[in-house]
């Protein structure tokens, strides 16, 4: 949610006249989509990614406005934790040599951030939890005090009416460790369990005609994202799922009440629960499904706006969307003048490398291409809800959990990628036209996370085991695992090249 906002109390017929002007919207869209040219230009990429900021001791650093300040660009902003930041790319296409090119663009941009945060005497973390997180850090107080968050954390805690609640459930996600589950739960008198998950977005840009397609792909391969890509299993000084972050965001987002949760009300973190067959189908759900956060209406009228002959922004709509945070999320926006789609894919935590986020990004990139332009889709011989068990499970068990896929049934997730995926991605990408040194560059860090089995979750997990073997308490472990993280992130070494202690 990037709108600004500058409102802090809302009446009831505020929000009567926001749901009837999130209606116009979407009764403007359905006109647009029917008559209305969209960009058909080359389609384009982006990349978001979420950062951490880190003291000398390794604790949160909330200097993140100051290391702001600092960096002085327009490429950061801040994000919800005052020691979050994210780092914005500009739109790029796929083909050729383009992101190798963002791959160096990144390891730059990281570099000067690295370089400001050390002048505010913090250091970055590119992770998907920092795993030196206590209670006592996830506080209002810690909050960014950007207005739209203010807002924001107000709103989800006055629509919960109580404490939001954590409670996760753990195993052992790497099957390696003869240790008991730990569980964890606790309750939080703000939303800053949130800012605890830092994520790396993926934006496609597709024309509406094929938005389908890809939203029930990217869908449909979620599961097999997180169980290469899982890099979040400690939270709180606990072992849970080897992607805990999948959990705490739902958890932390939840605004529902258990009754409420007992009566079906869809959670604002969504997997969905169905395929479509428009990006309205979406937009749609948002509408009936979801009540408002933040009720700001705008003067415009969405319908004056195209009989007149201009693109309306959709102001209403894009807001509601920006505070129903599915895994795969729908975007409509304007560019130089003209209106565009995207698939937002916000599947993936950040880290543990430059390298290792680019080669996610571009698996995904190349999968989803292959299954759209595939003689019989994919979605149409799984069902939604396996594609949502898959989701679940490799959150849960990363590697370690078999996912059910259409003509191999149920296969273990790094079976699955050698045996098939990584063929169709790589197709995928030379569909795109991505050069083939480019293909093999990133979809071998794939290959090889697959045959050694080693994720940032399971690196994370046998190095903390291997320390509390050597002697460290779980608090000492950690803060040991994340420094070792920490100078193996900044050589943009891949993951599964990185040693374990003895």
């Amino acid at each position: 949610m990037g709108q600004d906002v500058d409102r802090r109390t809302f009446s009831r017929r505020d929000r009567q006249q926001y749901r009837a002007k999130v209606q116009r919207c979407l009764d403007v869209l359905a006109l647009m989509l029917r008559d209305h040219p969209f960009a058909r230009d080359e389609p384009m990429t982006g990349i978001e990614v979420e950062l951490n900021l880190v003291d000398h001791e390794l604790e949160p650093s909330l200097a993140g406005a100051d290391v702001l300040h600092a960096i002085g660009g327009t490429e950061f902003q801040s994000e919800l934790g005052r020691w979050n930041l994210e780092l914005n790319l500009p739109p790029r296409p796929l083909p050729g040599d383009q992101w190798r090119h963002l791959e160096h663009q990144l390891l730059d941009e990281l570099a000067v951030a690295r370089s400001k945060a050390v002048d505010c005497g913090s250091q970055l973390a590119v992770i998907g939890i920092l795993p030196t997180l206590r209670r006592s850090h996830l506080v209002a107080e810690a909050l960014s005090p950007d207005q739209r968050y203010e807002m924001l954390n107000e709103q989800m805690l006055n629509a919960r009416g109580e404490p939001i609640r954590l409670d996760i459930a753990g195993d052992d996600p790497s099957g390696r460790h003869e240790v008991a589950p730990e569980h964890l739960t606790a309750d939080f008198d703000s939303i800053a369990p949130e800012a605890a998950c830092t994520s790396m977005q993926l934006h496609l840009q597709v024309h509406p005609d094929s938005f389908a397609g890809y939203w029930n792909a990217a869908q449909s391969i979620a599961g097999v994202q997180l169980a290469v890509g899982a890099n979040s299993p400690f939270l709180l000084g606990s072992r849970l799922w080897a992607e805990t972050r999948i959990p705490l965001f739902e958890q932390s987002c939840d605004v529902r009440t258990p009754e409420l949760r007992n009566q079906g009300v869809r959670p604002r973190v969504w997997f969905g629960e169905r395929w479509i067959t428009s990006i309205l189908d979406l937009f749609a759900e948002n509408g009936r499904y979801f009540p408002a956060l933040m009720p700001v209406t705008e003067q415009t009228d969405p319908m004056a706006e195209l009989e007149a002959g201009n693109v309306p922004g959709l102001d209403e709509l894009r807001l509601h969307n920006g505070t129903i945070w599915r895994w795969n999320r729908p975007v409509y926006d304007v560019a130089d003048g003209v209106p565009h789609v995207r698939v937002e894919n916000r599947v993936l935590p950040a880290g543990p490398t430059v390298i290792d986020m680019v080669a996610n990004a571009l698996f995904f990139y190349g999968l989803i291409r292959t299954l759209v332009e595939a003689d019989r889709p994919l979605w149409s011989s799984m069902s939604f809800e396996a594609a949502e068990e898959n989701f679940t499970t490799a959150a849960r068990h990363g590697m370690e959990g078999p996912l059910y896929w259409p003509g191999s049934g149920w296969i273990r997730p790094d079976e699955l990628v050698l045996r098939k995926l990584l063929p169709q991605a790589a197709d995928g990408l030379a569909r795109w036209g991505v050069a083939a040194e480019v293909v093999d560059r990133f979809l071998s860090v794939i290959e090889q996370r697959c045959v050694t089995r080693r994720t940032g979750a399971a690196w994370q997990l046998d190095t903390v085991a291997a320390l509390e073997r050597n002697g460290s308490d779980r608090t000492a472990a950690l803060h040991g695992m994340l420094a070792r993280y920490l100078e193996n992130s900044v050589a943009n070494e891949p993951v599964h090249t990185w040693p374990v202690p003895a």
